[in-house]
């Protein structure tokens, strides 16, 4: 408090509220005496004063009705107001009453004293509020640290809590360059109607019209939960209209359920794909993550960094970060501390082929949660360099598994693919491996009562992981073209990030042991489609400005991806969005001959020998011909 003492700004509004405080109490006399109040009133005036002025300062003190920043003055501010009020009434009523029983005091003044002077004294702090708000803003109120620059009319499309909270930054941040021109929503209800002050004009399909209407320089798609159809008529109109235009994140994003100014962005083939808001069993995974010591692999790649985000979110006593790449390691490393305040990690820079590593890592931390999201992932690559698929996709999760299973892990999550449903590629054939060799260490721990539960969850392409065709067609479309593409009928499953993450952690709650969890993709996407409506979100016009060329699939590459084989039990969940595949009680004897075989064969960069022995293990595997970066011979 003594630090108010020193600016202006306290003592003015000081001043006025006890200037108004007076004139509450003698409006009061006023209206109780019809505006003729009697000489003998007149000296319980200044008594009443001399209780009531210090009561009612030094509650509006107590309230915090000196600290907070007027310009901010909230419905907390204006409730802090009415208890004082109340409270200074009630202390000088039983004052009054212990002194002289009321005795030629009036009960009805008091009454209207206490509501006199909340009008009064919250009519001031919201007038400070409008005055703070308006280009007439008061210069001991001016805040000269955000001068608006010359700002932009914004036509914001939807109507909910999404746009109001926009717009009550906007109007309160002086430093934005925007000024809400108006609403659209095709909520019949909502039309006509206002918030802020700024009304909702009419239905979405008429955002030409409204455009020309408001002068509106720039569009804001401010609904989270929008579909994928919704999304894309919406970018359509704003495209036929020729006017810049962005969008809030979607549903998925804002975890926090904060929406702000600072998270408005470009639309991006993520809003096009429209999927609806994951529900998650948050208490379920609380109960797997909350203070226990949790590992997650490739903890610097697209995936394994999100699952790092959503962990600390559940407070884990240790979260140790381990990955192979020093960079992207240091990112997530940075981000979590930054960013989320999360200090309680332990940063691993090494390969989980590193028996020795894992060895000492699992003796000092003793992780109870483990998360494999480490993997070669990129199919040709993997194609034309089969061993490193073996090394790193297969024997690396069979060792990850073994220092699980022997130091009490109780829980082993496999990341896997949807590339190892009938695969034709050898990294799809290296993870249905690692799938087949989780659960016969499933089975192995039933037949030694291990604890641990293992399983795997599959999926499919990832919007904006490492391995994701959108930043190719980015970089070619930011350099004119072409943008290219295998075959115009090639199809996939998408999911975002944060999806896919959040899904993991899902399933990770309902693991039994040996399952393999499959998420629910949507429908298919064509990849000659989804080129087409990245060139137009970059404002660019296909096979005119920007032309598509069709190269033919790559090596190892399908046509159409699939979820599960043919034969395969799925069966559903508990949770809307995911299946799941019971174990076959594989035996990890049986494979102990094909597993040597291919630590052979990729000892000596012997590809036709790895998928030869890949479809003896695998029989669905079905090899394409094609060279690898030694050729043998």
């Amino acid at each position: 408090m003594k630090y108010q003492f020193r600016k202006l700004n306290f003592w003015i509004v000081f001043g006025v509220d006890l200037l108004l405080l007076v004139a509450a109490h003698l409006l009061a006399y006023l209206i109780r005496f019809d505006g003729a109040v009697p000489p003998a009133q007149r000296v319980n005036i200044s008594t009443a004063l001399g209780v009531l002025l210090p009561a009612k300062l030094v509650l509006f003190h107590l309230f915090g009705l000196y600290r907070g920043m007027w310009r901010y003055t909230s419905l907390a501010d204006l409730l802090n107001i009415l208890k004082a009020c109340v409270i200074a009434g009630l202390i000088t009523l039983g004052g009054i009453l212990l002194l002289n029983r009321f005795e030629g005091f009036s009960r009805s003044v008091f009454v209207l004293d206490a509501l006199l002077t909340f009008l009064f004294i919250a009519g001031f702090r919201i007038s400070l509020r409008l005055s703070c708000q308006s280009v007439f803003c008061l210069p001991f109120l001016r805040d000269d640290t955000g001068k608006r620059q010359r700002r932009k009319r914004l036509l914001i499309i939807g109507a909910g809590d999404a746009a109001e909270k926009v717009t009550r930054e906007i109007n309160d941040n002086k430093a934005l360059p925007y000024m809400v021109a108006g609403f659209l929503d095709d909520h019949a209800a909502k039309i006509g109607q206002q918030i802020h002050g700024i009304p909702v004009l009419g239905p979405i399909a008429d955002l030409s019209e409204y455009v020309f209407k408001t002068k509106a320089q720039e569009v804001l798609i401010a609904i989270p939960s929008a579909s994928r159809d919704q999304m894309q008529r919406i970018v359509e109109l704003c495209r036929a209209c020729e006017i810049p235009f962005k969008t809030l994140p979607g549903l998925g994003e804002l975890i926090s359920d904060r929406v702000s100014i600072k998270t408005i962005r470009d639309v991006s083939f993520k809003d096009l794909l429209g999927r609806p808001p994951v529900h998650l069993e948050l208490e379920q995974i609380d109960n797997i993550l909350a203070g226990k010591t949790v590992l997650v692999t490739g903890a610097g790649g697209s995936i394994g960094s999100e699952l790092c985000r959503q962990i600390v979110r559940f407070q884990p006593s240790t979260l140790i970060l381990m990955d192979a790449s020093e960079q992207n390691l240091y990112q997530i490393e940075m981000e979590l501390l930054h960013e989320y305040g999360f200090r309680n990690y332990v940063a691993v820079l090494g390969k989980v082929q590193d028996k020795a590593l894992l060895e000492s890592l699992f003796s000092h931390y003793r992780p109870k949660v483990v998360f494999h999201a480490a993997a070669y992932k990129h199919v040709p690559m993997v194609e034309r360099n089969p061993w490193e698929g073996v090394y790193n996709n297969i024997f690396a999760s069979k060792r990850l598994m073994e220092v699980s299973a022997r130091y009490g892990v109780e829980r082993f999550v496999l990341i896997s693919t949807d590339k190892a449903v009938r695969p034709t590629n050898v990294m799809g054939a290296t993870k249905r491996m690692t799938e087949i060799l989780m659960q016969g260490f499933c089975e192995k721990g039933k037949d030694s009562r291990a604890e641990i539960r293992f399983m795997a969850v599959r999926f499919g392409n990832v919007l904006g992981s490492s391995g994701s065709v959108i930043p190719l067609f980015r970089r070619q479309i930011e350099m004119g073209g072409p943008v290219t593409v295998t075959h115009p009928d090639m199809t996939r499953y998408f999911m975002s990030i944060e999806e896919a993450s959040q899904l993991i952690l899902q399933a990770a709650t309902m693991g039994e042991g040996g399952e393999i969890f499959i998420l629910e993709m949507g429908t298919p996407v064509r990849i000659g489609q989804m080129a087409r409506d990245l060139i137009q979100l970059c404002g660019k016009e296909p096979d005119t400005e920007i032309e598509i060329i069709y190269t033919g699939l790559r090596p190892g590459e399908k046509m159409y991806e699939e979820l599960i084989t043919e034969g395969e039990g799925i069966v559903s969940t508990g949770h809307e969005k995911i299946m799941v595949l019971r174990g076959n009680g594989a035996c990890l004897e049986d494979l102990h001959e094909s597993l040597e075989k291919l630590k052979q064969f990729a000892s000596i960069h012997d590809a036709e020998g790895i998928k030869t022995e890949l479809g003896k293990v695998i029989p669905e595997y079905t090899s394409q011909t094609s060279e690898s970066v030694l050729p043998k011979g």
